[in-house]
């Protein structure tokens, strides 16, 4: 197998870029013979013309456009193959704390810019509960987390506060049951809350599961087995909205939280702070828009 060399492919895309050799040898910073003399080289190692060279102005072949496609990718993949691994800016790992149910969708967009800005940092997702997530955050565990609650702990800062509303299957009729079923985690913020206004209704209810895992309250709610709270606007894709014309309590509203341990080691957090303000706040905004 023949390997093309990178040094010689810079020179070809330069020249094809810029019209000519002259030009690509000052955009190069090299001379004009050592620009000639990799192409030259290139063809060689092909076997291919890939420049046009009877007239006063370059212009490339068929093989040459063929080839400058390739080249270009190459260049990429090898510029960023070379940036990740050696850039060190920013170095570390970062624990991001968040509960289950607001992952989505605003979180997997922040960690894709935030990997493009900083990829030599390492962010470990960490999903568990709120009261998890501060007992935690308390023992220096996590650098960063986001909580669902009602009140703001000193050293933190609200992202926005939503409206919680009761999800269900999708066309599902759960809702309408008395007993009123419900399914909530054990140690979900929501769950005595919303167990206190069904009480204050007078609408009987009971719990459809007792479990711990998010995924199995969403399939019992998914399976039109039971109803759920979630915030407004961060429902999956199998839940929906129900829309009970007053047949189930108003919800009250919960706040997002961030907190953060300071790290100056690692000043990457700063930016995934703010990321993470900017993509909530947008967030709250569609939902409640």
């Amino acid at each position: 197998m023949r390997n093309l060399d990178t040094t010689s492919l810079r020179s070809f895309v330069a020249v094809a870029e810029v019209g000519g050799i002259t030009k690509a040898a000052g955009f190069l910073n090299l001379t004009q013979s050592a620009v000639s003399m990799q192409l030259k080289r290139l063809e060689e190692s092909l076997g291919l013309e890939l420049l046009d060279r009877s007239n006063r102005t370059v212009a490339l072949t068929g093989a040459g456009e063929q080839l400058l496609s390739y080249a270009r990718r190459i260049l990429a993949l090898n510029d960023e193959a070379v940036s990740r691994m050696t850039s060190r800016d920013y170095e570390g790992e970062i624990i991001l704390g968040v509960p289950h149910d607001i992952v989505y969708p605003a979180l997997p967009k922040v960690l894709q810019r935030f990997d493009k800005q900083f990829p030599r940092v390492k962010v470990q997702l960490l999903s568990s509960f709120t009261r998890k997530l501060k007992q935690q955050f308390a023992a220096g565990e996590v650098d960063v987390i986001l909580t669902t609650e009602e009140q703001l702990d000193h050293g933190g800062q609200t992202l926005l506060e939503l409206p919680l509303v009761w999800v269900g299957a999708p066309g599902g009729q759960a809702w309408r049951q008395r007993p009123l079923r419900l399914a909530f985690e054990h140690t979900c913020v929501f769950r005595s809350g919303v167990q206190k206004l069904l009480d204050q209704a007078g609408i009987s209810w009971e719990m459809a599961v007792e479990s711990d895992s998010f995924r199995t309250i969403g399939a019992m709610v998914s399976a039109d087995l039971a109803v759920h709270a979630m915030l407004q606007g961060t429902s999956i894709n199998h839940l929906e909205h129900i829309q009970h014309g007053g047949a189930l309590p108003d919800l009250t509203s919960m706040k997002v939280n961030i907190y953060r341990k300071p790290r100056p080691e690692v000043p990457a957090i700063d930016d995934l702070c703010r990321l993470i303000t900017e993509a909530y706040q947008a967030t709250a905004t569609q939902a409640l828009g």
